[in-house]
């Protein structure tokens, strides 16, 4: 990528604002020498581990990485064999050590595949037996314990006991009648690592001992008395001997991180890649960013794209869809276009680095070899640059580097000279590298290149629209139109005197006022076409939603038709079984009592009567059978059977039947062709297509009502619905359909779970609850129970 493009576009601004995010300074570090990539898959790679990571900070909290400031000199001064690490330090580089560990755990057991996390964090080795004995030996205020080892232990020992003996025979000073008189102050004090009494110069002789030093006046000496020399000089040496098992102790603890050099080296690279891809996904967060796709065939297409470092910026949508390969944009002074222009050229800086942009879903984005931006004042004293002068060694510059893919950015090319030879220039220039293969976005103002854009194949021309009554900018861009530059208008708008604009318009040309006008004229049709445009698209979009939401709820009840006749089925059968076994019981008995007839025949004579009671007991015996499972049959032949309504039309308070279900319910409510039903009590929804009125049917008791509802398996808990991941559509429709089963089930408070994301979810969640005839009141959950990703749900009684 070229360097003068990437100031001009002021990627090195949002570099700044990804370092923001880092938690180490290794991070920080790699994050200030982030660039684009020109290789396509590489930068499939940066994105999609960016997405995954924002998808995981979005569901759980923030990698717990700790480290300090001083990492890179501790890491340092591991490197250096032989060299004991503070304990301070050492205790800050068990800290961060740990957080590794933490993280990579939590990565592994949050619930979701995070496979590119997984592998980022795969390198960590975990030093838990190390940084165990850092906390053993170092208190967390960074001092070595007693315990660290037993001769440490000793030591100190002994020299509590000595500083104790020391601070009575000095105190024996302080507190003698002999001896306190000599004294300027009644403390004890410390000199060159002795303690010493504050003794009067003028009684130096009064007290023996040695002196280590006087006041700055002279009038205090710092005396070591005679009687605790000895003792000063057991405590020197046992501080002495202190310290360096103090020092071998710390060694101790920096060799057991440096026998895993090779370890801690690979923990290092994993929290710094972590942290890097976390700081690229919070960024991403911060402006609302989407993941682009990257186009094969050379298609440029930002859809509602922000500039990221301009607060409430517009959305603008800047597309190059082949078979074009050029886009023009025009239109009035202060119009949006140079920022545009920069929007296109930072938004693919920002996504061939692994960023997601700030545009809407849809945006695709080739991966570009070099990108050029001409834009701004190339005016230079220092180099005898003129403005023109200055653009067009930019240009050739840029003609010379060009290497394809390459993007070519060109803000009011062939300005700063004469307009009819600079119009001429432009085309010349923005054909030139439209030839040579570049996806090419120039700004203009001259007639000659909207004539261009306008007549010649592969060149698309857009304008910048504004207010045709106030003519201020919309900063809406309208493709198909070669715009107008409005530079009278805005002049009057802005204040210039009324005499200068009317002098100007005289000075026009009988031409330039007739395309002027031209002009004005296709401005308004183009304005009139796109807003039929939108209401016939806004029409699309509602007819296509009814319609899905028509066709879902034509599957769910043939669903629960086919689950109706399925069970149906599967009782007939077992009642079909069970008459098998009572006939073949029946059988088996009469075969018995004709085996004991035929038996007793042999020694007296059977009478009729005794053989036609049999046959009778059979027959009986089938007939009942039979009579069980037909009259069930004939009872629901005369219910299907029962006529129809065949009065007026559907209307609330009437008693009808649910097709399919066999419910029978009372219509409180019809709302384009969907009824409200009460069924004993509980409400639900059905296509009016689906009922039929139930005529003279008595009203039926409260008692002598069974009714069985088999609902499907709920998509999560009784009280929550989580559409976390899900398209718009997804999430209304599973909304819709977790209301209904709430509803079934007595539920009047719900919560649905969108997360934060770009907010969309939220916002189409909110539009749909509001018109929904079953919810009574909805707002967003308190803090504890998920905040603004979790939107609480009051249903109607």
């Amino acid at each position: 990528m070229q360097p003068a493009a990437l100031k001009a576009l002021e990627f090195d601004r949002i570099v700044e604002m990804v370092r923001g995010f880092a938690l180490t300074p290794m991070g920080d570090e790699r994050l200030a020498r982030i660039a684009p990539s020109s290789d396509p898959q590489k930068v499939a790679q940066l994105l999609a581990a960016t997405t995954e990571t924002a998808r995981y900070l979005a569901s759980n909290s923030l990698f717990p990485l700790r480290a300090t400031r001083d990492l890179p000199q501790i890491l340092s001064a591991l490197a250096i064999e032989g060299r004991a690490v503070e304990a301070a330090r050492l205790l800050l580089l068990a800290t961060f050590l740990d957080s590794v560990d933490e993280a990579k755990t939590a990565i592994r057991r949050s619930p979701g595949a995070f496979t590119l996390l997984e592998a980022a964090t795969g390198g960590a080795a975990s030093f838990k037996a190390e940084t165990a004995q850092v906390r053993e030996k170092i208190d967390e205020s960074g001092e070595v314990v007693d315990g660290a080892s037993p001769e440490l232990r000793s030591i100190r020992d002994r020299l509590r006991k000595q500083r104790s003996r020391l601070r009575g025979t000095l105190e024996s000073y302080l507190r003698g009648k002999e001896t306190a008189k000599y004294l300027q102050d009644q403390v004890v004090t410390e000199r060159n690592g002795r303690y010493v009494l504050v003794v009067k110069a003028e009684h130096r002789q009064s007290i023996p001992g040695i002196v280590h030093g006087a006041s700055t006046s002279g009038a205090s000496l710092f005396l070591e008395p005679l009687s605790t020399v000895e003792i000063n000089n057991d405590i020197v040496a046992l501080e002495e001997q202190e310290s360096e098992e103090v020092r071998k102790i710390l060694l101790s603890l920096s060799n057991t991180f440096r026998g895993r050099a090779v370890d801690l080296a690979r923990t290092i690279d994993a929290a710094t890649d972590l942290d890097v891809l976390q700081a690229r996904a919070r960024f991403s967060e911060s402006i609302d960013g989407v993941e682009p796709a990257l186009s094969n065939d050379g298609a440029f297409e930002l859809q509602a794209a922000r500039h990221p470092l301009l607060k409430n910026a517009v959305p603008v949508t800047i597309k190059v869809i082949p078979p074009a390969t050029c886009l023009l944009v025009t239109g009035p002074n202060t119009g949006g276009k140079t920022v545009a222009l920069k929007t296109a050229g930072l938004l693919s800086l920002m996504a061939q680095a692994g960023l997601r942009i700030p545009a809407a879903y849809g945006s695709r984005v080739p991966v570009f070899r070099s990108v050029f931006a001409d834009i701004g004042d190339e005016q230079s004293i220092d180099a005898n640059l003129s403005t023109f002068s200055g653009h067009i060694a930019n240009i050739a510059a840029m003609d010379r580097a060009l290497h394809t893919p390459a993007l070519v950015l060109l803000d009011e090319v062939g300005s700063g000279t004469d307009p009819v030879e600079g119009g001429a220039l432009g085309v010349a220039v923005v054909d030139h590298f439209r030839r040579r293969g570049a996806t090419v976005v120039a700004t203009s103002h001259y007639d000659a290149l909207k004539s261009y854009a306008s007549t010649t194949d592969g060149v698309a021309c857009a304008a910048f629209g504004f207010d045709p009554d106030t003519f201020a900018p919309t900063y809406q861009l309208i493709y198909g139109s070669p715009g107008r530059s409005l530079a009278l208008e805005i002049a009057a708008r802005l204040g210039l005197a009324s005499p200068i604009v009317a002098a100007a318009r005289q000075n026009l040309s009988a031409r330039e006022a007739q395309l002027a006008e031209h002009l004005a004229r296709i401005d308004k049709d183009m304005r009139t076409l796109e807003h039929e445009q939108r209401l016939v698209a806004h029409e699309r979009e509602a007819l296509g939603a009814a319609e899905s939401r028509m066709r879902e709820r034509e599957d769910e009840l043939r669903q629960r038709e086919e689950t109706y006749r399925r069970r149906l089925t599967e009782e007939l059968d077992a009642e079909l079984r069970q008459a098998r076994r009572q006939i073949d019981n029946v059988i088996t008995e009469l075969k018995t009592k004709t085996a004991a007839i035929s038996h007793d025949a042999a020694k007296q004579a059977v009478t009729t009567g005794d053989t036609g009671a049999i046959r009778a007991e059979a027959r009986a015996a089938v007939d009942t059978i039979v009579k069980t499972l037909t009259e069930p049959a004939a009872r629901d032949a005369a219910k299907e059977s029962r006529p129809e309504s065949t009065g007026p039309a559907l209307a609330v308070g009437d008693r009808v039947a649910v097709g399919g279900l066999g419910l029978e319910a009372v219509v409180t409510g019809i709302h384009d062709g969907t009824a409200e039903l009460d069924v004993r009590g509980k409400r639900m929804r059905a296509s009016v297509r689906d009922l039929r009125v139930i005529a003279g049917a008595p009203a039926v008791s409260a008692g002598s009502v069974k009714v069985h509802f088999d609902l499907q398996p709920r998509e999560s808990s009784v009280t929550d619905l989580n559409v976390v991941g899900c398209t718009v559509d997804e999430a209304i429709s599973r909304a819709e359909r977790f209301l209904d089963e709430s509803l079934l089930t007595d539920q009047r408070t719900v919560r649905l779970i969108h997360g934060y994301g770009t907010g969309q979810l939220k916002r189409a969640l909110a539009g749909f609850l509001q018109q929904h005839p079953l919810v009574a009141r909805f707002d967003q959950a308190s803090p504890e129970q998920g905040g603004g990703g979790v939107t609480v749900v009051e249903l109607k009684d």
